[in-house]
């Protein structure tokens, strides 16, 4: 099994936590080899962020970037960028709250969520990126979901007060994603 991510949005949305978060969970807890590759824009907050996370039963070469099983998109400009990168019978998660642009492919499964909103409802857009990541997670089960809460709790171990709300929203994805399989 080799799976092919990337994530890609403005700078700011959690792109790179996402990413790192899966990877490390996937090389501190499995069997997996796992390749985590990210790219910024020029810019920092606001400008263009992306990252590849490689997922494998065998030994990785190298990121390549082209061809991806997964793709998820936080933005509009991310999916009229990278939507060609997705293997027929691949997967989009798109950021339904912000992506409005018509998925013009019907060789794709297509998972929505709109992430924007709910974090919003939980009160604080900083946790986007971990319902997406439930989602994700939710959907693809390609690493197990107590792993990767157990990588955000100790990353997020030195603020406590923070662990209630990622919980929260960790777990509003998985179910989310959990729901559209």
């Amino acid at each position: 099994m080799e799976r092919n991510l990337m994530v890609a949005g403005f700078g700011g949305q959690g792109v790179m936590t996402l990413g790192k978060f899966l990877a490390e969970a996937t090389c501190d807890s499995t069997d997996k080899n796992v390749t985590f590759f990210p790219s910024y824009g020029a810019e920092q907050r606001g400008g263009t962020a992306n990252c590849y996370v490689v997922i494998s039963d065998d030994d990785i070469g190298a990121p390549l970037g082209d061809r991806m099983d997964d793709l998820i998109v936080m933005n509009d400009p991310s999916l009229n960028k990278f939507l060609y990168k997705l293997v027929p019978g691949g997967t989009l998660f798109i950021n339904s709250s912000i992506v409005k642009s018509d998925i013009t492919r019907s060789d794709i499964k297509v998972v929505k969520a709109p992430v924007t909103e709910l974090a919003l409802e939980l009160g604080s857009a900083k946790v986007l990126n971990i319902i997406m990541l439930g989602v994700y997670i939710g959907y693809t089960q390609v690493v197990p979901a107590h792993v990767v809460w157990s990588t955000i709790e100790h990353k997020l171990g030195k603020k406590p007060a923070l662990l209630p709300l990622n919980r929260q929203a960790f777990e509003m994805g998985l179910k989310l994603g959990g729901e559209q399989r």
